[in-house]
């Protein structure tokens, strides 16, 4: 796949996930996912996310808690990457 040469390749990692720009969004459940997808597939850093999205650590643990108790429930990717 071919990026715009105005696009840095981490940038276009990052657009993948279809994360939100800034904090300024109704957080969603699918939102929230998507975040700690992104944190969890390493295409943003925690420090990153918890910057560009104004998450305090419990905040986002819980978003992850919820994201993996969900996971577990229809048997996706994120349960077993816990037990990884």
């Amino acid at each position: 796949m071919a990026y715009d040469r105005n696009v840095s390749i981490a940038d276009a990692i990052k657009s993948y996930y279809d994360l939100p720009r800034t904090h300024r969004v109704h957080w969603s459940k699918a939102r929230k996912d998507e975040v700690v997808r992104a944190v969890r597939d390493r295409a943003i850093s925690f420090h990153e996310a918890r910057e560009r999205y104004l998450l305090s650590r419990s905040e986002f643990e819980q978003w992850e808690a919820d994201y993996l108790a969900s996971a577990a429930d229809t048997g996706g990717d994120g349960a077993r990457m816990q037990d990884a």
